[in-house]
């Protein structure tokens, strides 16, 4: 009876086993995430495409610098890319959920992102601005957003930076008015409905470009930041995104795909 009983225990572990291996067609250790992407054929990112010059719509098409340099780890692992648009502050769940195997989306690394996944090396630095109607003479550095309302993109830094939940900035808006498109914020701006609008120094660039005489930059940074790749935790595939961003940043190609969208020329 007792080898009966043994016999069927270690059956129902090995169903149990097999079962949570072949989950969703993945392996269930994350240090397998390369090994399953290439016999899978195909590696997917997740991104939010309002976010020129990293990642915008040319048609159904996801271009920009992310889009560019994903398509480099893509070639390097000899797979197949397939980006999916999702709104930004989904990105790092659709990891957690194993909905994709990386994410880059103009995302700047924090303590609190890397509770829920880990980072690569970074790629870009940038920093948070402020955009006001032109004319504007209510706000000309930080401090003067006190008791204004600004409109951030949900779920990005500058909305981290503006709630102020930590007390940690020296600044206390009126309201935090949040959108799921940064270009929504800035006609609400023009429109004279928000104060001003905080958001990442490049897409900034685009907006001043597109709106020219009717919003304009207030000339001091809120603050310095590094754009990186997000993966599941404990996925080996950083690792490999890290070897091509070095070969990238070491042959000058990196300087090249960032030159290709925010040059004067770029449209």
């Amino acid at each position: 009876m007792k080898k009966i009983m043994a016999l069927v225990l270690a059956a129902t572990m090995a169903l149990s086993m097999a079962a949570c291996g072949s989950k969703g067609g993945k392996s269930a250790k994350s240090d397998d995430a390369v090994a399953a992407i290439k016999k899978a054929g195909k590696i997917t990112m997740v991104t939010n495409a309002e976010f020129r010059p990293f990642e915008y719509k040319d048609g159904n098409k996801v271009i920009g610098i992310d889009a560019d340099l994903a398509q480099a780890v893509a070639d390097d692992l000899g797979v197949k890319l397939e980006i999916t648009d999702i709104a930004f502050d989904s990105c790092i769940p659709a990891l957690k959920a194993g909905k994709a195997d990386f994410c880059m989306a103009g995302m700047s690394v924090t303590e609190d992102r890397k509770k829920n996944a880990d980072f690569t090396n970074t790629y870009f630095n940038a920093s948070q601005v402020i955009l006001v109607k032109k004319g504007n003479t209510d706000i000309s550095k930080p401090k003067d957003l006190d008791g204004k309302v600004v409109g951030v993109q949900q779920g990005t830094t500058g909305d981290t930076y503006c709630t102020n939940e930590d007390g940690k900035n020296d600044i206390s808006v009126k309201e935090v008015k949040r959108y799921q498109k940064f270009v929504d914020a800035v006609s609400d701006l023009i429109a004279g409905r928000i104060d001003a609008v905080v958001l990442d120094d490049y897409p900034a660039k685009q907006f001043l470009k597109d709106n020219e005489g009717k919003i304009e930059k207030v000339s001091d940074n809120l603050t310095t930041e590094e754009y990186a790749a997000a993966v599941p935790k404990g996925s080996n595939l950083a690792g490999e995104i890290n070897k091509v961003i070095k070969k990238l940043s070491d042959s000058g190609e990196m300087n090249q795909i960032i030159d290709k969208y925010t040059s004067d020329s770029a449209q």
